[in-house]
This record gives structure tokens, sequence and C-alpha cells, in this order.
């Protein structure tokens, strides 16, 4: 007992602890990866600040959250690439939370969170992710990449964003109060951050484009006297940590919140871990469960430190991807970089226009619509394109856990559909080796039908073939051949039982042939098995259950004969 329980716990800390293979390959590539974390930092500071803003709990509890959850999910998680820190998606569930508990609750609803998160990875399942299928995924990708995109338009217009929850409407809103004669410097501004990072990287990809972009429309920003707005003042940092102060009601009172942040911490970071990975080439794949683990483990020192509940941030990973980034050092170096930063060159960062960081994060949403991708998926079937158009637009217009929720929901729906649609329910003539076009029309003759059910008989279509089989006339014996019915589930079985008794109720017999053996379970589970067999009715082969038949009808017949 005590010797599994250790090979347990060895096979537990080999899947989850970090191990000297996470840093393959950083002698070559250390260059890029402090290139990457840097430039990624820049890019997280402003949306750190406003993030924090946003959900009520302030820009310092932003910038902790990504200086502390960013070193520890890059040292603890699963993912080469993944960049985590205080994202969209978590303000929308934190809001309320904040307007009903206060600030302060967002710390204990991090740590809670946390430990579930946690859990939920030592327990392994953070491989169900692998079940959500592409065309979800794909859909997910679209729709993030266009709310970046719609998220910056307030940005790159150096303007107020409009009132509003959803991102398109404020979008929209804000475009039409505009002053477009003041926003011309900032839109130039964003122009030149495009152009820049187009050109750097048609000639060479591997040139961290994001930041010489950015470090371009700054100094010409500042050349130039623009009007535009920059990142400004940053606030101080950094507290020792501590438990926070709380009593056993406020707990209970904010588990319904902690669950519902650690679902929102554990799906978007795999998920943006798993877009990382469809992203890169040469990088080994995203380890799932250690992966929450070290989501786990940020959220909680987040907590600790006052800050709040942190993702896999899917925009700032692209931007990490896409400036060269290969190890997890640089999603390290991110976090100690903005540390940095805001220690000790708040002032020059202070200098750096809002519409530079927009254009940034445009082309970065620009490349994640891959819209290649969607013609694939729009052309493959129908089933997958509702699925990825539904999953697209249900992120657009609600929030990610939703929009994946109602994506695999579909997907299963419209598997079940193609599933039962498969399978059909065919009566005699069966041209095989078994009964030939001679036999049947001597059993039907006989008043003996035989019916063979192929593919699935589950709750999804298990009534089609009952209202079938019943529609049956001037027959005795009913012959049903199981042996290729490949699922069977309670609902199908119960079906067949339902089949035998009303059936019988009009005096026909029901023999059944070929049950598999994986089957019989689910079958003497509603009782029809042990009917079965109880009347002889279960065979092996089809010529013992013809004569069993034939005999059958023969008894019937001179029954009525004698009355």
């Amino acid at each position: 007992m005590n010797q599994d329980w250790q090979l347990a716990r060895t096979r537990l800390a080999a899947r989850t602890l970090p191990r000297r293979s996470d840093y393959a390959g950083l002698r070559r590539s250390w260059r890029g990866d402090l290139i990457a974390g840097v430039t990624v930092s820049v890019v997280a500071l402003p949306l750190a600040l406003g993030f924090g803003v946003t959900s009520g709990v302030g820009a310092r509890a932003g910038i902790i959250t990504a200086i502390v959850a960013g070193i520890v999910a890059g040292f603890f998680g699963g993912s080469n690439l993944q960049v985590s820190g205080p994202t969209g998606a978590m303000t929308v569930v934190l809001v309320p939370v904040v307007a009903q508990y206060g600030p302060s609750s967002v710390v204990v609803v991090s740590i809670m969170a946390g430990i579930v998160v946690v859990a939920v990875g030592l327990l392994g399942m953070g491989r169900l992710v692998n079940y959500i299928p592409w065309p979800v995924v794909e859909g997910f990708t679209f729709g993030i990449g266009a709310i970046i995109f719609l998220q910056q338009v307030p940005l790159a217009l150096d303007t107020t964003a409009a009132a509003g929850e959803n991102t398109a409407v404020v979008a929209v809103r804000t475009l039409a109060a505009t002053a477009w004669p003041d926003a011309l410097p900032a839109l130039g501004v964003v122009l030149l951050v495009i152009a820049t990072m187009l050109l750097i990287t048609r000639v060479r990809r591997t040139l961290p484009a994001s930041l010489f972009a950015i470090v371009a429309a700054t100094i010409v920003a500042h050349v130039a006297h623009l009007d535009v707005r920059t990142i400004g003042a940053l606030p101080a940092i950094l507290n020792a940590p501590h438990l926070p102060s709380t009593d056993l009601e406020t707990v209970r009172s904010l588990v319904s919140a902690a669950l519902a942040v650690a679902a929102l911490a554990a799906l978007e970071s795999l998920l943006s871990a798993q877009v990382a990975d469809g992203m890169a080439d040469d990088i080994p794949r995203t380890q799932p469960n250690r992966e929450l683990v070290g989501q786990g483990l940020a959220n909680i020192a987040s907590g600790l430190f006052g800050g709040m509940p942190a993702t896999g941030a899917i925009a700032r990973t692209a931007v990490n991807l896409r400036s060269g980034a290969h190890t997890r050092v640089a999603a390290i170096t991110h976090a100690v970089a903005l540390a940095a930063i805001v220690l000790a060159a708040a002032p020059l960062v202070a200098q750096i226009p809002l519409s530079a960081l927009a254009g940034v994060l445009i082309v970065t949403a620009l490349r994640m619509i891959d819209l290649r991708t969607a013609r694939s998926i729009l052309r493959s079937t129908r089933s997958d394109g509702l699925v990825f158009a539904l999953t697209a637009f249900a992120t657009m217009a609600f929030d990610l856990i939703t929009a994946v929720g109602l994506g695999v929901l579909a997907a299963i729906l419209l598997a079940l559909r193609a599933l039962a649609r498969a399978s059909h329910l065919d009566r005699v003539p069966v041209h095989d080796t078994e009964v030939s076009t001679e036999d049947e029309h001597q059993l039907l003759s006989e008043h003996i039908a035989v019916y063979r059910i192929d593919g699935a008989l589950f709750f999804a279509d298990a009534r089609r073939f009952l209202d079938e089989l019943l529609e049956v006339t001037d027959v005795h014996v009913v012959i049903l051949r199981l042996k290729n019915v490949t699922m069977l589930d309670a609902s199908g079985a119960n079906a067949l039982s339902q089949l035998v008794q009303d059936l019988a109720r009009h005096h026909v017999a029901v023999l059944v042939k070929g049950l598999r053996p994986e089957h019989r379970h689910v079958m003497a589970s509603v009782g029809v098995l042990a009917e079965l067999e109880r009347r002889n009715h279960l065979f092996v082969d089809l010529d013992t259950a013809i004569e069993h038949a034939r005999k059958h009808v023969r008894r019937a017949q001179a029954a009525i004969d004698t009355a």
C-alpha cells in the first residue's frame, strides 16, 4: 500500500512539478526569449492597468496580478508560451462580485478559485479540454480576435469609450461619437505601428517588430508634439504577501463566485494554451494538468499579494509567440520586466502613446482572425460550420464560458443527430450468407419477419426504431439481429424492452440474435435480458433462431386450430 502511494505521488510530481527539460534549448533561444518578454511586458502594462480599473479593484491590483501571476504561472504552468495575467473575460465575472461584496472580496475569491483550479489539475481533469471540438476552439479564437480588435477602437481614436458592456456595441457607439479631426493624430500613430510591424516582419520575422514599432511611434509622437494620450504615471506596487482577514460567513457567500472564477480561469487558460500550440510549430505541447496547477498557484499567489484572479491571456500569449519566444523564460521575463518598468523606468513608459499599443494589438488580433481556417471549416460540413459560427458569435456577444458551452452543446447535439441518422433498421432482404432471397419469401409466408439494426441504438433515436417495428402486420414472430449494433444505452435497451412487451400484446413474439457481450449488462439492467432468457428467445446464430420461430408459429397455429 505504501509503495503504491509512493508510486502515485512520484507520478503526480512528475506530471505537475517544474523540471529541467522546461528550459531545453535555452542556450540558443535566450536572446529571443528575453526580447519577447520585454515586448510583452510593454503590451501587458496598459492592459493590466486597464483591467484592474475596469474590475473595480484598481490599477495597482492589476499590475500586481500581471507580475505575480506571470512569474508563478510561467514557472509552474504547463505551457512554454503562455503569458498569464488579468484578462477582459475575467473582468466580466469580477464586476458584479465587487459591486455586491466590495473590492476586498476579490482577494478572497482569487485564493479560493486558485485552490479549486489546483485541485482540478491534480485530479487530472485538464485533458477534458481535448474533448472540445476543433471548430469550437477555432470559433473561440476567431471571436477573441474580433473582440481584441474592437476593444482597441477607443484607444486607436484616442477617445473615451462609450457606455455599454458589449464590446461591439461600445465600438460602434465610440465611432459614432468620435470627433474625427481630434482623432487623426492617434490614427496616424496606429498606422505607423501597423506599417512598421508589417515591414519588419517581412524583412525578418525573428525581429521584435512590436517593440520596434512602439519605440518608433513614441519617438515620432514626442518629436512631432502629437496631441495623443500616453500611458501616464504608474502606481507604486508590491507589498509583502499576507492572508486576507475574513470570516467563515464571508467565505461561504463567495463560494459561487469563486467557482465561476475557477471555471473561467481553467477554461480560458487551457484554450489559450491550445491556441498557442496551434500557432507554434516547434514548441512542446501544453501539459494541461500541469497548466491548471500552475494557474491555480498563480491565483493563490496573486491573492496573497493583494491582486486579482488571473488566467492565461491569449492576446499577450500571441504577442509572446509572434515576438520570438521559445521557452517559458519569456513569460517569466515579461513579469520581471513589468516590475522593473514600474520601479525604474516609469517616466519613460509614461510617454508611450496608448494608440501605439492599440496598433500592436490590432495586428495581433488580425493574425488571430484566421480567414483561411474559417473558410476551411465553413466549407467542410454544415454541422462544423454552424458550430464554428455559433461559438464565434457567442464569444463576441456574451462571454467565453457561454460561448464554449454553447459550441460544445451544439457539437454534441449535431453529432448525435448524425449518429442517429447513420443508424437504420432493415427488414429482409438481407443479401448476405445468413439469409438468402429464397429464405426471405419462405419466412414471410410463414409469418416470420427478420430485421437487422445497424449502428447505434440510443436515446436520440430509440423511439424511431420502436415505432417502425410496431408497424409490422401479419407476422407472428420478429427476429431482431443485433450483431451490428455498435452502441446501446439504457434508452435503447428500454426501447427493446417496450418493443417486446408491446408486440407480445399483439401476439407477436420477439427473438433476439447476436446480442454483443458488452451490451448484456445494459439489457439486464432494464429487465429485458432476463425475460428473453426465460422464454429462450436469445440466440447466437440465425439458423437456430429461425427454427425456433417456425416451432413457435406451428404451436400458435395448432392452438388456433384446436380452438
